[in-house]
């Protein structure tokens, strides 16, 4: 039987605890491991412009590649739901400057509604701030309603303003405390 990946965006622009958005995600990383999902890979870390752009301080994102430890999307929601609450996440305003985001890219097996969530995430192909990620480590993936690759979606968007990789072995830093 083969396993089913997921693909799970990680993003911050506020501190938490006092510590940088980069230790947040790195702190992020390992609560996934905890809470059972395996990590397979995760992408370098990117900094990106808000989206939509506006004066908020820039972003950390990255894409995590995960076994969901069987768990199908809705429950895989919560999860990431109860972990960025954890991580001091409050949803008070749509595109709000956050301690931690944590979203569902994509799951094999599963395209359409499924109850808090769409799958592929529905705004997947329009944002450089998940394709780059993406694309970083699983490039042949591909969009099952656009058959494109990860790679593809990312070079159709064209030339990439406000996103610039950083560095590619902060998820290592989880199992070091940080």
């Amino acid at each position: 039987m083969t396993k089913t990946r997921a693909f799970i965006a990680l993003g911050a622009n506020l501190p938490f605890e006092g510590r940088a958005p980069a230790a947040t995600l790195s702190r992020a990383a390992a609560a996934l491991g905890e809470a059972g999902l395996r990590p397979l890979a995760f992408s370098s870390l990117w900094e990106t412009a808000p989206w939509p752009p506006s004066d908020q301080p820039a972003y950390l994102n990255a894409v995590a590649e995960l076994d969901p430890a069987g768990l199908t999307p809705q429950p895989l929601y919560e999860l990431l739901r109860a972990i960025e609450a954890r991580f001091g996440r409050e949803r008070r305003v749509r595109w709000d400057a956050r301690t931690l985001d944590l979203d569902i890219l994509a799951m094999e097996g599963f395209d359409g509604r499924f109850g808090d969530l769409e799958l592929p995430h529905p705004r997947l192909a329009e944002r450089a701030f998940v394709l780059a990620p993406l694309a970083e480590i699983a490039p042949d993936w591909r969009h099952p309603a656009s058959g494109q690759t990860a790679a593809a979606l990312l070079a159709g968007l064209g030339p990439v303003e406000g996103c610039r990789r950083l560095n590619a072995d902060w998820a290592e830093m989880a199992g070091q405390g940080a």
